[in-house]
């Protein structure tokens, strides 16, 4: 499955919804645009509504094909939006031009927010040059250094993103700097610790393998050149890493370095989450609602 195919993938789930909180902005009308051009959801627009339509009509897009929702100020507009999915009246949530914080603040009221009890976690999909397949990289956005328990449910929370899609038994690497266990590493403790975790079925659905220093994880010949026996070796689906230092670095250089192309979703709240950065692209930004729609359906 590549990015590109995940548009017509989106496409065949029909009577989806998305509420976009503070829709007044440029990028992301342009992917709201171009999402409705494909057919692939109905949009609640919440914000400033004079901005919005000035901004629909800038993109040629008729109102009658999305519901503005006025709102007063972000807070509002962050509220209703994800009340709109609380009582779902939409599938999934995106943000718009709004700070991550007050988005956040909303999805996780008792009221109406989106909690489900389980770690929200980040879970990019990425279409690199130079491979074959995509990979997801996960987590590089939300939890700063996950203690083992956290990373138990941000594995999970990415299988379930890649069996939305067609990933059946995803392959997972836990990375570190090394690939064997060192105490006073606490990468390769986790590591060692998820992979045992998988072994006795406490994790399912997947297989995990770590600690794998990165060059091991995605290429078989360097694994064999270090005598590593993997699984997942050459044929990775999920690179988890292990602190957002390390999931950062690793999404900007393939986004920058490799010319990746990227769609990403917030995993682990009720229904999916756009969380894009105000710097991603609209087409980054239409990748990851397609990768939304997608793994609202699971």
């Amino acid at each position: 499955m590549k990015l590109e195919n995940l548009l017509i993938e989106a496409a065949k789930i029909k009577g989806q919804s998305v509420a976009v909180a503070s829709a007044e902005d440029e990028e992301v009308i342009e992917a709201v645009a171009e999402a409705i051009n494909r057919d692939l959801a109905h949009f609640m627009l919440f914000g400033q509504k004079d901005e919005i339509e000035l901004l629909l009509d800038k993109k040629g897009i008729k109102k009658e094909m999305v519901q503005i929702i006025q709102s007063r100020s972000q807070q509002q507009a962050a509220e209703l939006a994800v009340r709109a999915v609380h009582q779902n009246e939409a599938s999934v949530l995106m943000k718009g031009h709004i700070p991550t914080s007050i988005l956040l603040k909303a999805v996780l009221n008792k009221e109406y927010g989106l909690r489900t009890g389980r770690v929200l976690s980040h879970v990019a999909m990425f279409d690199i040059p130079v491979f074959a397949k995509a990979v997801f990289v996960t987590d590089a956005a939300m939890n700063i250094e996950p203690d083992l328990q956290q990373k138990e449910q941000i594995v999970v929370n990415a299988v379930n993103v890649a069996r939305s899609i067609g990933i059946n038994v995803p392959k997972v690497a836990a990375i570190a700097a090394v690939e064997v266990v060192n105490p006073s590493m606490k990468a390769t403790l986790d590591a060692a610790a998820l992979t045992m975790m998988y072994k006795r079925g406490q994790i399912q659905n997947c297989v995990i393998d770590g600690p794998l220093a990165l060059d091991n994880a995605v290429s078989l010949l360097a694994a064999q050149h270090k005598g590593i026996t993997s699984e997942v070796a050459g044929e990775v689906d999920i690179l988890l890493v292990p602190s957002i230092e390390a999931g950062n670095v690793l999404y900007k250089s393939l986004i920058y370095f490799a010319k990746a192309k990227v769609g990403a979703v917030i995993a682990g709240a009720k229904a999916p989450i756009v969380l894009t950065s105000r710097s991603d692209s609209s087409e980054s930004k239409l990748y990851s609602l397609a990768l939304a729609l997608c793994s609202s359906e699971k």
